[in-house]
């Protein structure tokens, strides 16, 4: 039997808001909304960002992309090594003076030292060659935009997070959100099941390159500083995943940081969808969350000319040197396009069984019956996209016509595109999705790119796309890519519905998202995303209507629960599940017999004996 993984629980954070009742998807809608909904929007953004009687344009100006902000840093200073060299000659040489205590441990063969004066604080370095010397000294950054969480949200305020890095502190708030959506408490969840049918699978693409982790261990000796304990274990990519485990749910079920480039977000989907399709397990909490606003990773994807740099998108207007580009349209896919915008978030969803979805009573947001992961084969550059895109999309628009038919494929499905802003995408990925629906039979496909408004934000960005998603099953407005006044002339489109407003599609024609990613190296990867009020059919037709009324006297008790977290979140108050130190397990009461192990604190135990399906030996 194969189980349906049901999305019971979303939330993260990124440039739009917070993910979890669909603030950061209307965020995206905001002209679409009805008067009360974009209060309600508006409302909510400003208690994030600390500025709860903001007027309007404060929040609007504060979100989305937009340039990068002072508490990043200052894109006209930023920090940068500048080596120098110091004339000197036998004839001419030349000296300096320093601290003593700050002279080299190994002096060189060239360097005469001689204390100044009587103080022996100081010495005169006198050198009779050339010399390079590295100072710190600032420059301006060639890419000035960025997709930044809301100006003022400070993740590491809202618990405990000293010495983490950013993407971690935004792991511990996405996450939270995440489980705190579901509206059933986890310690409930948690004792429905074996310890060991619960996983966690969660990671980062570029580590945790900020000063508290990979880079301030490898910038350490440069910058004459010291490495501390923290910097090594703290910068691991998996460390989104294992702070999930540690301090929000406490969990010593499976986990796992799986990356696979831009498609690292699927990458752990597809993990958890197999293990629960298969009744391996029976929830995940699954995500990836990335803080790669720094000037030296910016400075690594310029070098490689995959950045809109300002003097790209004044060419794109037709604006001169020396003002300013509209940075609020950095990121234009499918539209004419210079280049990605980098962005940061955290994005997660709750994964469970539908038996014990039925079981607790727990809301249903979507289902993800498959993910597919597929490579490129041989390639002349490892950035270059591929055929590995065409297998998965094709695999995931497959799935959604067998599970739901022609016509729901034809008129009742969308995309949500990788989009990232470069030319090379916008000809790539188009002329897959029109090939694709050519396969199919599809017209007037409808075609979203949510890093219109949210950047590329790495590892989490089909997180990003699956939390809005869940908005159009909701909402039924598909959002417009705003930020290009049209599409681009090289583009494939004969079959493309691709528009730079939102498409109100209506719910009932939103049966079906297929969620499409691509990184570097040709990891490609599509998921089929199946909406809420498909599943319910599904469920009632595999467990009966008597069990589909008992569920849903529990569900009103779900989604109050869930509401309550909700207007607690809006009004500000978001206090992250942080259990630092707490609930320890006392491993001398660990039991083992030949057919069990019971781990103290949890209330069932974990079978032993299984013969993972070798049933001939």
């Amino acid at each position: 039997m194969s189980y349906l993984p049901l999305i019971v629980g979303f939330g993260g954070y990124n440039a739009a808001g917070r993910s979890s009742g669909h603030q950061s998807y209307q965020r995206m809608i905001l002209e679409s909304l009805s008067d009360a909904d974009r209060a309600q929007t508006l409302n909510s953004l400003a208690q994030l960002m600390g500025v709860p009687d903001a007027p309007e344009d404060t929040v609007i100006k504060g979100t989305l992309v937009r340039r990068i902000g002072s508490e990043f840093f200052d894109v006209n200073k930023a920090p940068v090594g500048k080596e120098v060299t110091l004339k000197a000659s036998k004839d001419s040489p030349n000296s300096f003076i320093i601290a003593t205590k700050d002279l080299p441990d190994f002096i060189p063969d060239t360097w005469q030292i001689e204390p100044v004066h009587t103080e022996s604080r100081y010495s005169r370095v006198t050198f009779s060659q050339e010399e390079k010397l590295l100072l710190s000294a600032q420059t301006t950054m060639p890419v000035q935009s960025a997709g930044q969480l809301p100006q003022g949200f400070d993740p590491g305020a809202h618990y405990r997070s000293q010495h983490h890095p950013r993407g971690l502190q935004m792991s511990i708030l996405g996450a939270s959100d995440a489980v705190k959506s579901v509206g059933i408490d986890w310690q409930t969840i948690a004792d429905s099941v074996s310890p060991d049918a619960i996983s966690v699978y969660s990671s980062s693409v570029m580590s945790q390159l900020d000063q508290n982790g990979f880079g301030g261990m490898m910038g350490a000796r440069m910058r004459a500083c010291r490495a501390t304990s923290k910097q090594l274990a703290m910068g691991l990519n998996t460390m989104p995943a294992d702070f999930i485990n540690a301090y929000v749910l406490g969990s010593v079920g499976a986990t796992a940081g799986v990356t696979g480039a831009c498609a690292t977000f699927l990458y752990n989907l597809r993990f958890a969808v197999d293990e629960i399709r298969s009744g391996r397990r029976k929830v995940a909490v699954v995500g990836a969350s990335e803080a790669p606003i720094l000037p030296e990773v910016m400075d690594g994807y310029s070098a490689m000319s995959a950045l809109a740099t300002d003097a790209d998108l004044l060419k794109l207007e037709g604006l001169p040197s020396g003002v300013l580009p509209d940075h609020r349209r950095a990121s234009r896919p499918f539209g004419p396009n210079c280049g990605f915008t980098l962005a940061e978030s955290s994005q997660y969803v709750v994964l469970m069984a539908d038996d014990l979805a039925m079981e607790l009573g727990a809301q249903v947001f979507g289902a993800v019956p498959g993910v597919y992961v597929n490579a490129d084969g041989y390639k002349k550059s490892i950035s270059a996209p591929g055929a590995g895109n065409y297998i998965t999309m094709a695999k995931a628009v497959a799935l959604g016509r067998s599970l739901l038919g022609e016509d729901a494929i034809k008129h009742r499905s969308f995309v949500q595109a990788h989009g990232s802003s470069t030319p090379h995408n916008r000809v790539t990925e188009s002329r897959i999705f029109d090939e694709v629906a050519k396969g199919f039979g599809i017209q007037h496909w409808p075609v979203a790119a949510v890093k219109a408004y949210l950047g590329h934000s790495l590892g989490p960005a089909s997180g990003d796309q699956m939390a809005a998603s869940l908005g159009v099953f909701a909402k039924g407005i598909l959002p417009g890519i705003k930020t290009i006044d049209a599409v681009a002339d090289d583009i494939f489109s004969s079959r493309l519905n691709i528009s730079n407003k939102d498409n109100e599609l209506g719910v009932d024609n939103a049966a079906v998202a297929f969620l499409n990613s691509k990184g570097f190296g040709g990891n490609n990867a599509t998921a089929t995303v199946l909406s809420p009020n498909v599943v319910a059919g599904y469920l009632e037709k595999r467990h009966g209507k008597a069990s589909m009324s008992s569920y849903r006297n529990k569900l009103s008790q779900t989604t109050e629960k869930s509401a309550a977290y909700l207007a607690e979140a809006d009004a500000g108050n978001l206090n992250p599940i942080y259990d630092f130190g707490a609930g320890l397990i006392d491993e001398d009461k660990i039991k083992i017999t030949a057919d069990a192990i019971t781990i103290p604190g949890y209330s069932k135990p974990i079978a032993l004996g299984d013969n993972e399906g070798y049933s001939d030996f």
